[in-house]
């Protein structure tokens, strides 16, 4: 198994465990968190490989991947009712996913012949329209839409260093690592430090 395939199952399992969250915050049931659990953990991966013509979809018949999204939803419902800060476990949890799908959507786009600029879009993709369905089902308003949040905005600088690094010949998985690192560093810093885009 690649460090691209760990990088992208741990991504799902965190993910789900977002998406789970979620569900509890707005007081779904089981099978309620499994939808978002599901959606947000494949949501933008399927997109991505739609629009670059991965026939079929990452996810389908990987049972080790779909054990992964059940598994977080019987966690979370396992966890105790009246666990709190569920907003700051969510952030922490959606901010290591972002890192782990924008690094892993880029490269598995580059290794099916995207170009770097397009393989950064999907790795943006991959990283954010998981948790867009998730909020648009749930009826919040998506983080991805925020104002001034910088979400898609730390993907994109984080896939852009990883083609940088990846043109000084440093290895793949150190690329992998370095990008994942950065992205949930800068969603994390710039939430504690309220770092914002300019309003147009």
């Amino acid at each position: 198994m690649k460090l691209v395939d760990v990088i992208l199952y741990i991504g799902t399992f965190v993910f789900a465990l977002t998406g789970a969250l979620k569900a509890r915050t707005h007081q779904m049931d089981v099978f309620g968190a499994t939808v978002l659990a599901f959606v947000t953990a494949y949501g933008g991966g399927t997109i991505r490989d739609i629009l670059i013509g991965v026939r079929p979809v990452n996810w389908m018949g990987d049972y080790f991947a779909l054990s992964l999204v059940l598994a977080a939803v019987m966690i979370i419902a396992m966890v105790n009712k009246n666990i709190k800060r569920f907003r700051i476990i969510i952030f922490v949890t959606d901010a290591v996913g972002l890192g782990m799908f924008t690094a892993g959507g880029i490269q598995r786009s580059l290794d099916h012949g995207v170009n770097s600029v397009y393989a950064v879009l999907m790795g943006v993709i991959s990283a954010t329209f998981g948790g867009l369905l998730a909020d648009i089902l749930s009826n919040t308003v998506p983080d991805l839409l925020k104002r001034g949040e910088l979400y898609a905005t730390a993907c994109f600088i984080g896939g852009i260093i990883y083609i940088m690094l990846g043109k000084i010949s440093l290895t793949y998985e150190v690329d992998l690592v370095a990008c994942v690192l950065i992205v949930v560093s800068i969603r994390i810093v710039s939430k504690i430090k309220r770092l914002r885009l300019p309003e147009i």
